[in-house]
């Protein structure tokens, strides 16, 4: 059954998405559906990379998918609904944080530990690592954009940004990136 959600994730297509969201707008239930099988583990995953506990997380999707449902008559034409569901859960983990730093007094850290500099990480760790250095906002764009494979439309549209500011991003990211590898180099 993962397997199968995985590829539909894949591949629903702009028009897919675009026919999804006009049926889910009208009351379609079984468009819904699709809709969440396509996208439920794609969102939960990019929650808890965020750092989102596992358990919240799923709440957050479960709720950021109900939202939906209950708003469905807001859905535009013009913009993504994977978009738009991103935005959702990327907001309501924002808050989740927000919420939990009131109660606590600290928000989660994000940074990658230090490593040892006598050990020489892999080429996935570094890249992590060079992804947790990134600002905020440019971290947020390259794990929509690379992790989720969200096009820079649907990346700008899920934080409320341009898509060139979205490209821009990008290009700082990867080249910062792409730095950070020059250390694994011989």
């Amino acid at each position: 059954m993962l397997e199968l959600v995985l590829l539909l994730a894949v591949t629903l297509s702009d028009d897919d998405e675009a026919g999804l969201a006009r049926a889910i707008r009208a009351g379609d239930r079984t468009a819904f559906r699709t809709f969440f099988e396509a996208h439920h583990q794609a969102l939960l995953r990019y929650l808890v990379h965020k750092q989102v506990a596992p358990d919240v997380a799923e709440d957050l999707v479960q709720n950021a998918f109900v939202y939906i449902w209950e708003q469905r008559h807001q859905i535009r034409d013009d913009g993504s609904l994977r978009g738009l569901l991103f935005r959702i859960g990327y907001t309501r983990a924002l808050n989740h944080f927000r919420d939990t730093a009131r109660l606590t007094g600290d928000l989660p850290d994000e940074a990658a530990p230090e490593a040892d500099p006598g050990e020489r990480m892999d080429v996935q760790e570094q890249v992590a690592r060079a992804v947790a250095r990134l600002p905020e906002r440019r971290r947020a764009v390259f794990e929509l954009c690379v992790l989720q494979g969200l096009t820079y439309r649907e990346a700008a549209e899920a934080l409320e940004i341009t898509p060139k500011t979205v490209e821009n991003h990008m290009g700082y990211a990867l080249k910062a990136v792409r730095e950070e590898l020059k250390e694994l180099r011989p």
